[in-house]
């Protein structure tokens, strides 16, 4: 089966985020006040070939932890599609 793996990563949120903190300025210098606490991560598609849906979720796991995403800095989830 073909399944869609959709994997943000993201920040820890115990971590300064220096990329959000200057997005957040700049919403700020340009009247948009009200927006507060910007993060930014990244957003990571994978076309996953798998005999089930549990064998899509070991893969796109493996690759999150291995490869994706640093556990020291960063957290990751993800979501599948199937199709």
């Amino acid at each position: 089966m073909k399944y869609l793996a959709h994997i943000n990563v993201m920040p820890l949120k115990e971590l300064l985020d220096p990329q959000g903190k200057a997005v957040n300025t700049s919403l700020h210098n340009l009247g948009l006040t009200h927006v507060q606490d910007v993060r930014i991560g990244k957003h990571i598609s994978l076309n996953i070939e798998a005999s089930g849906r549990d064998e899509a979720e070991i893969m796109t796991r493996e690759a999150c932890k291995k490869l994706l995403a640093n556990p020291v800095m960063e957290s990751f989830d993800f979501t599948l599609v199937e199709g």
